[in-house]
């Protein structure tokens, strides 16, 4: 993980002069990290002329020759003929790791681990050598461009991160590393949609991917679609092929919808609650703010993008109000720099967790008080406290208080009662 970590544009902007133009940058943005590395090793063979396409870290890599001419050109003053003049592969991955250890590359890969194609291993060995030295030059117009589109991509990032957690936490039976790219088949929307709306898919139409036609996934894409606006989802102009082309805002745009439906369904499904009414945004507001006021506290919010949202005091006070125990307001800051927010941010966070809501946001989201995060966290505390039976929260708190242990976000201050084990029932079984 951490020789993977300097893979990508904002840790190293040189990675831009892998690409051409700004489509390209963004299909660079999108990559895993495997996928940057093998990219950038096929870029350097390239430049001695090894016309051999590096495809993976196992039998591309076994005889060494791709070893020895990355090797050579990103380190010419250690250059050598031998190591590929040498026929027995064993003796050649023997030269190549006494090389790669004048680039300070730790020698934790055996020559044995290189012929036989182990793929971590050379994985692993490959970072490192990207590590010590990756050979890419400084162009400085290449790189402000990649910083503006990362700058412009940080809030798509962020709902992106958001998303994919949330469709993971499911239990679907695929798994999701790369929202924007594995959506694009239209399996994994079906998937989801199968599990928050039972029976709306009809599998049989449905293609499995591997898809090697096109056409396929613009089938799958537009059951999607249709089974979106069967939900009342807002998709005009919106075709299956936007999904198929990779179309990051409306990926986004539908994949909100289908979150706060769900939401929205487990509320009703809460028949104390909703008496089988339908669940709007406007129940959750009104719920919150009585909430806050029966406790004794004065603040209330407008909206889910009230600004005064950003200090973080509503929340807590609402937490606070489900919990009385669970906020230790000893810690808890005005709010009234940018410094304080974010520590009350990453403090509601940690309470919201420790009790047993479903959090998929991030510090940033409250602080700049991204309106649908706002909402999803609220609609999460909203649904533990109405999952409690009358009592159990008492319950719960004395059993709480009696394991009091230090505890913050940081790892300075206390933090009261420790709640990890009030996990409620998984929200996709109780829907």
């Amino acid at each position: 993980i951490q020789l993977l970590g300097d893979l990508n544009l904002k840790k190293t902007p040189q990675l831009v002069e892998l690409v051409q133009d700004n489509k390209d940058v963004e299909e660079l943005m999108a990559l895993p990290p495997e996928k940057v590395l093998l990219k950038w090793m096929n870029f350097q063979l390239k430049k001695v002329g090894y016309n051999k396409e590096v495809t993976n870290f196992s039998t591309d890599l076994k005889d060494g020759e791709a070893y020895a001419h990355l090797l050579n050109v990103l380190a010419p003053e250690y250059s050598t003929t031998t190591t590929l003049e040498t026929n027995d592969p064993s003796q050649r991955a023997k030269l190549i790791l006494e090389q790669a250890e004048k680039l300070n590359c730790k020698k934790f890969i055996t020559e044995k681990d290189i012929v036989d194609g182990s793929t971590n291993l050379n994985l692993a060995f490959v970072a490192q050598i990207f590590h010590n030295r990756n050979g890419l030059t400084v162009d400085n117009e290449k790189i402000t461009l990649a910083e503006t589109m990362l700058d412009d991509d940080t809030q798509t990032s962020r709902e992106e991160r958001c998303f994919r957690l949330w469709i993971n936490s499911l239990g679907i039976n695929t798994y999701v590393n790369n929202l924007f790219e594995d959506v694009r088949p239209g399996w994994v929307l079906l998937e989801v949609l199968d599990k928050v709306a039972t029976g709306s898919v009809n599998w049989k139409l449905a293609s499995k991917p591997p898809i090697k036609m096109p056409f396929k996934k613009v089938e799958n894409c537009n059951q999607v679609i249709e089974i979106g606006r069967e939900l009342n989802f807002s998709l005009v102009n919106v075709a299956g092929n936007d999904i198929v082309q990779g179309n990051k805002k409306l990926i986004i745009a539908f994949l909100w919808q289908l979150m706060r439906y769900t939401m929205l369904q487990l509320l009703k499904n809460l028949r104390s609650f909703s008496r089988g009414k339908e669940i709007k945004d406007a129940d959750i507001l009104d719920w919150a703010n009585k909430k806050v006021k029966i406790a004794g506290k004065s603040s209330q919010m407008e909206s889910f993008k009230d600004k005064s949202l950003s200090n973080g005091i509503f929340l807590l006070e609402l937490l606070s109000a489900v919990e009385p125990r669970v906020v230790n307001w000893q810690v808890v800051t005005k709010g009234e720099t940018d410094e304080d927010k974010k520590a009350n941010a990453n403090y509601i966070i940690s309470v919201a967790r420790k009790l047993g809501c479903s959090i998929f946001l991030l510090p940033e989201d409250i602080v700049e008080v991204n309106q649908k995060m706002i909402l999803t966290l609220t609609a999460s505390i909203m649904y533990w406290s109405l999952l409690k039976k009358p009592g159990q929260l008492e319950a719960v708190a004395e059993s709480a208080q009696d394991t009091i242990r230090s505890d913050s976000v940081d790892g300075s201050e206390p933090l009261a009662g420790d709640v990890t084990n009030l996990s409620v029932t998984d929200s996709t079984e109780v829907s």
